[in-house]
This record gives structure tokens, C-alpha cells and sequence, in this order.
């Protein structure tokens, strides 16, 4: 089974252009990893949001990505004050 992730971030409009580098090199990562299928940047039409989706091919691949890309040095994945306000995560599986 499939599974994915879809968080919407909201930078502030000071940070948006740090914010979006910094998420494309976290799909950078992402894609490096074990079971990854895909992992993207969009930026919303409407409201600033900046969009990364992931896609994996399992729940264990997900959980050991996520792991990796929390680890990797370098990387800033918490939530701070450059962002206006706390990020949408769904997470999405195949039935």
C-alpha cells in the first residue's frame, strides 16, 4: 500500500523565499531515501501557502524517510516563527 503526505506551510511573506528553498531541499532529501517514490514543492494559487507532497511506497518506508530527513544535518524541519500559522499535515494511504 501506498501511503503519501500533503502539509501546507504559511510563511510569513518576509520568509517566503528562505521557506521555499528550504522545502525543496527537504524533497531533495526525501527523494534520496529508501522507498521514496516522489516529493515535490508547490506553491498554492491562492492564500501563500507553500505545499510539499511526499509519496512512498509503504508505511514503514515513510516512518524510516521521515526519520532520515529529521537526522540529516543541515536540515530545519520545526515549525517557528517564520511561519504565520501551524502547518495542515494529512496523511493519505491507497485503499
Amino acid at each position: 500500500m501506498k501511503v503519501g503526505m500533503v502539509a501546507h506551510h504559511y510563511p510569513h511573506a518576509a520568509h517566503r523565499e528562505e521557506f521555499v528553498a528550504r522545502v525543496h531541499r527537504v524533497a531533495e532529501e526525501f527523494r534520496r531515501t529508501p522507498g521514496c517514490l516522489s516529493a515535490d514543492c508547490w506553491l498554492a494559487a491562492e492564500g501563500g501557502a507553500v505545499v510539499s507532497i511526499v509519496q512512498w511506497e509503504s508505511e514503514e518506508a515513510s516512518a524510516a524517510s521521515l526519520a532520515a530527513v529529521q537526522a540529516a544535518a543541515g536540515l530545519d524541519l520545526a515549525y517557528d516563527e517564520r511561519e504565520a500559522r501551524p502547518r495542515e499535515i494529512v496523511r493519505l494511504a491507497t485503499p
